[in-house]
């Protein structure tokens, strides 16, 4: 028979057992990996087919005469559509502003804000206000992040067929050009090009990095499981790049009617640790569908050289300059780069100090 002490013992480690048991979800929180419903599959395939229809039947003269309700002129041409995709604050929107001012009938702004950030608290700026699009939760290293940068897409192609490229942004990313420079080094800075544009969008070249080169690359792949991507995609297909991207009609409308992939893509990751779908699934899909339409290299610069649990050096107050703006346009192809990020919301003054000699003056 087992003596007091032992049976308080067994006691006592059959009570902190059952404590451990329900309160360890709360203490130490289990990851799981990110799904989406199939619900949010539906809602967002329903959009994606309301986008299509309404951009295969706007044609070269109704382009011309359909005026966005986010727009303020009544003399169409070409637009850019910026995509924020957000999960925070948009501290950098008086730059941003300052960055559209003068253009207002050559570009639209979409964001998508995740839904859980209450950005009531803090009333978006006037540049960004009637500007959201129906959002659904997003986590990063996730396929969350593909469906909302597909959803803005969408949204983008279904609101204005002027919409002629379309450029994904983060609530980190700067401009590191004049609005000018980088409309004109997209669509061309002729009133014969403006026009001939609608003509021409078979031709347009998308701005999105595909790398085949990675030493994570297998690792990658076979996060879902060993040969998990099979046969859809085969790891010589396979391709990694930033999530960041500046995309062509034509691309928009390819990513919002690919089904194929995404089955593949949208399933939930064993091993999170190597699980970064947002970087895979449009690389790879431009560099199987059309890998000489793209540039194969992004125009928004990142910092890798100081990285921190799979993020990029956030640039701080005290390394804002003009010399740093400067040197973070060079790149090695004939563009500049357009878009710099990460940058800390207080970085905000620095930037707009410098900002109308250094970042608008080209």
């Amino acid at each position: 028979m087992l003596s007091s002490p032992y049976l308080y013992s067994l006691a006592l480690f059959l009570s902190l057992s059952l404590i451990f048991l329900f309160l360890a979800p709360q203490i130490l929180p289990l990851k799981h990996p990110p799904t989406i419903s199939l619900a949010d599959d539906l809602d967002d395939l329903a959009l994606f087919h309301n986008a299509t229809i309404a951009a295969s039947t706007s044609s070269h003269s109704a382009a011309a005469t359909k005026i966005s309700h986010l727009s303020f002129s009544n003399h169409p041409k070409p637009k850019i559509a910026f995509l924020f995709l957000t999960n925070s604050d948009l501290v950098f929107a008086p730059l941003w502003d300052s960055f559209f001012s003068g253009n207002e009938n050559l570009f639209n702004i979409y964001v998508h804000a995740d839904p859980s950030i209450d950005l009531n608290k803090n009333p978006p700026h006037k540049l960004f206000q009637n500007r959201f699009i129906p959002a659904k939760r997003t986590e990063r290293a996730s396929p969350t992040l593909i469906s909302a940068a597909r959803r803005l897409l969408a949204n983008a192609l279904l609101d204005d067929p002027l919409n002629l490229y379309f450029a994904l942004l983060s609530q980190t990313c700067i401009p590191l050009h004049s609005f000018q420079y980088i409309y004109h080094s997209i669509l061309g800075n002729s009133t014969w090009k403006l026009f001939n544009s609608f003509a021409t969008q078979s031709k347009h070249q998308s701005f999105i990095e595909i790398l085949s080169e990675d030493p994570n690359l297998q690792r990658r792949y076979d996060a879902r499981g060993e040969n998990v991507m099979l046969p859809e995609v085969r790891f010589e297909d396979f391709r990694v790049g930033s999530q960041f991207f500046i995309l062509a009609k034509r691309h928009a409308l390819l990513v919002i009617n690919e089904k194929k992939l995404w089955r593949k893509f949208r399933l939930p990751c064993l091993n999170l640790n190597s699980c970064y779908p947002e970087e895979h699934y449009f690389p790879t899909l431009l560099s199987m569908e059309d890998p000489s339409g793209c540039s194969h290299y992004s125009m928004t610069r990142v910092n890798w050289t100081e990285s921190v649990d799979g993020h990029p050096h956030t640039y701080r107050p005290a390394e804002v300059s003009p010399e740093l703006i400067y040197t973070l346009r060079e790149s090695n192809s004939s563009y500049s780069y357009f878009f710099a990020r990460k940058f800390s919301p207080d970085c905000l003054k620095p930037l707009m100090d410098i900002a109308p000699d250094v970042i608008f003056r080209d």
